[in-house]
């Protein structure tokens, strides 16, 4: 994108704090995770992606349902992430994972129970970033979605515009 996607501007602030508004809706509150600036956890594993990211939020949290969503999607309501927190208090011990009408799963807009650390963590520290291999062995409940626009994110300037024009 060339500029810091957390520091946007957007609707009469900051896009990661538009985002983290809509999670403390659902969820009671909400925790920034590596973004240099705004207040939050330190990442424990800088770099690594997604994975590493996953990773410090279950190992700082005492919570057993952990909601995680990226800090660049605009449209993410606290409606919708309200269905996932209540359908992970329904499954104690399950990821649930929303997959949008294109049937792609959605591993940044998820909740993951503190439980599935040690598996996580097992599978990052033998090589593996890529979320969707990181949950082997763990049980993982698809939630549909019927809206894709929920999980639209902005990694371009392109995406970008179309949010939020200039």
């Amino acid at each position: 994108m060339g500029r810091d996607k957390a520091r946007l501007p957007f609707r009469g602030g900051e896009l990661a704090g538009a985002v983290a508004r809509a999670v403390a809706e659902a969820a009671g509150s909400a925790t920034l995770v590596g973004h240099p600036v705004l207040p939050g956890l330190t990442d424990l594993y800088p770099g690594e992606g997604p994975l590493g990211g996953i990773l410090t939020v279950l190992r700082h949290t005492t919570s057993e349902g952990n909601l995680i969503v990226a800090c660049d999607m605009p449209e993410v309501r606290g409606v919708f992430l309200a269905q996932l927190v209540a359908r992970a208090a329904e499954r104690p011990g399950t990821v649930i994972l929303p997959h949008g009408p294109d049937g792609r799963p959605q591993f940044l807009c998820a909740v993951y129970p503190r439980s599935a650390l040690g598996t996580i963590e097992t599978h990052f520290f033998n090589g593996v970033r890529r979320v969707e291999t990181a949950l082997d062995g763990l049980a993982v409940e698809p939630l549909e979605i019927a809206e894709l626009s929920c999980f639209q994110n902005v990694n371009t300037p392109e995406d970008w515009a179309a949010y939020e024009p200039e």
